[in-house]
């Protein structure tokens, strides 16, 4: 029986966030994860995830220990996994699409990897079909 080797893909913030954060997609994100855990992202994806983080600890969703600890999680599971992107590339992207210089990280580092870029992120999606592939269509 022939077992089917992951691929890399670039994973969006969101979707990180819905690995490690109860949400909606949570079960999707799992999924993803289970389909081919071989996560890659910007090294954005870290001041990103924070935010998202803060934003959950100043509404009372996570406690300091929780938010710590998921950051913890996030942070080893992405360690080694992690690159810098061009800042040629990053505004080339901006300048052919609607997307801001944030989400062209994640889509220039999938084209310089010549692989996917797992998002939810519509625009992305849209201008960017060639190499984004949402996180619904990819879980299932």
């Amino acid at each position: 029986m022939e077992t089917r080797r992951p691929v890399v893909i670039v994973v969006g913030t969101n979707v990180l966030c819905y690995r490690w954060m109860a949400s909606p997609y949570s079960t999707l994100a799992d999924a993803a994860w289970r389909r081919d855990p071989e996560w890659i992202a910007p090294v954005l994806w870290r001041s990103e995830f924070r935010n998202v983080l803060a934003g959950a600890l100043r509404r009372r969703l996570l406690t300091i220990e929780a938010a710590l600890e998921i950051t913890g999680e996030a942070e080893a599971q992405l360690a080694g996994h992690e690159f810098l992107v061009s800042s040629n590339a990053v505004l080339g992207l901006v300048a052919s699409s609607k997307c801001s210089a944030y989400d062209c990280e994640f889509v220039a580092l999938a084209r310089e990897q010549r692989v996917r870029l797992l998002t939810v992120d519509r625009q992305v999606l849209r201008d960017f079909a060639e190499v984004a592939v949402s996180l619904e269509r990819f879980a299932r």
